[in-house]
């Protein structure tokens, strides 16, 4: 088993931050681990395998939540304004697992991992990776 964390930051409120390839970076190490489980630490954060082919993909995402779940509406908003970004996180999920091949991610075309912020910006992020055999 290998730990490592990828720090992340972001500059909007709400922001899919692409990682695949620093996860990429931290999985060629470790070329005998077959899974790779990720977790973001912080309850407005998530992660997320989605496609990355076109730049758009992410507004459409950002925009779906934000029109699921709008800002200022919750019970939580009295205390720090922020009940949006809690309930985006839960939506979204804070894991994925990921397959692993010869020290490579098995995924899709299409696909590329991104880490979500529903409360930034923010500089000093998490993206727990833990590789397993």
């Amino acid at each position: 088993m290998h730990r490592e964390i990828i720090t992340v930051a972001s500059t909007e409120r709400e922001m899919l931050i692409d990682v695949t390839e620093k996860l990429r970076n931290v999985v060629r190490k470790h070329p005998s681990a077959a899974l790779a489980a990720l977790f973001a630490k912080g309850a407005t954060s998530a992660v997320m395998i989605q496609e990355n082919w076109d730049p758009n993909i992410r507004k459409d995402i950002t925009t779906c939540l934000q029109n699921m779940v709008p800002r200022g509406v919750w019970i939580h908003d009295r205390v720090d304004g922020n009940a949006d970004a809690h309930i985006k996180a839960g939506i979204v999920g804070p894991s994925e697992t990921i397959p692993l091949k010869g020290g490579e991610l098995v995924l899709g075309t299409w696909q590329n991992i991104f880490f979500c912020d529903f409360d930034g910006p923010r500089s000093g992020r998490e993206l727990i990776v833990t590789l397993l055999p």
